[in-house]
């Protein structure tokens, strides 16, 4: 199984921080965002490898990042694998060859882009490189193993405290999603304007082998939204079942600075809680 993190975004909404510094890379209680999720996905034994893709622009930077993993002992946190002990930081930093918002692939251009590269042909864990979020992904992934060949969508309940207090209009910034039995999606909405349901998509994704043919078939129709991943994920719920995964936990979405001081707030207070 590969992982695939998606950072060739140019973060126009945090401006002037992201102008020059990539959104991933952003320091959250002094860590780059992307070590915590690495970190999430470095105890997923199943992952033989790590994709990063990125854009010209911030291209140095990510390779840059990737070395000082690289060059860190095994055993050191990121560099190693709590369960086998051999290191997990095995990370490829792709360039997706764009250099500003108006070029940009979009997600799910990127995720072909990257799945076309690299000749990815196995089961895949997509993550958003602005996801913070403080699950671990191992009930994410044994849910994904008992839905077999399904494509599976972490879901998260924005109205639960603390993260929206309750309220359930910041769902139009998001994917809305209704559950029905055993967690099958039985509508995927995005951005509406009067919310239904206060679930929302966050993006982290399994998709199946048999299902990455998909992301081809969907870039072929024109009129598809080619940087909306939850466009994506609504689309291939009207073909097939997809199925949502529930994290309890805390999860944010770095899009503006009020989420970004949010965050580093919170994750100073409980560092540990995050590194889990």
């Amino acid at each position: 199984m590969k992982a695939l993190i998606l950072a060739a975004g140019y973060g126009t909404r945090l401006y002037p921080l992201t102008k020059k510094h990539p959104k991933a890379l952003l320091a959250v209680a002094g860590r780059p965002i992307l070590d915590y999720i690495v970190e999430k996905i470095a105890r997923v034994k199943e992952i033989s490898g790590i994709v990063v893709v990125t854009n010209d622009k911030f291209f140095p930077q990510f390779q840059e990042w990737a070395k000082k993993i690289e060059d860190k002992p095994a055993g050191s946190g990121l560099a190693s694998n709590s369960q086998s002990h051999k290191p997990a930081a095995r990370i490829k930093i792709l360039n997706d060859g764009t250099r500003s918002e108006s070029g940009r692939l979009g997600a799910i251009g990127d995720i072909h882009f990257a799945l076309s590269k690299e000749t990815i042909l196995e089961d895949t864990l997509i993550l958003g490189g602005d996801n913070l979020f403080e699950d671990g992904l191992s009930g994410f992934m044994e849910f994904a193993q008992s839905k077999r060949s399904k494509a599976i969508v972490g879901v998260y309940d924005i109205a639960r405290p603390p993260s929206a207090g309750g309220r359930q209009q910041m769902a139009r910034k998001y994917g809305v999603v209704k559950l029905g039995p055993a967690g099958k999606i039985i509508d995927f909405t995005e951005k509406p304007r009067q919310p239904q349901s206060s679930l929302i998509a966050t993006c982290i994704y399994y998709i199946p082998k048999e299902k990455l043919r998909y992301f081809q078939e969907y870039l072929n129709d024109p009129g598809n939204e080619y940087d909306s991943s939850g466009s994506f994920i609504s689309w291939l719920s009207r073909k097939e079942d997809v199925y949502g995964f529930i994290f309890k936990k805390r999860w944010y979405d770095i899009g503006d600075p009020q989420v970004y001081q949010e965050a580093d707030r919170v994750f100073q207070m409980n560092p540990r809680c995050f590194a889990l």
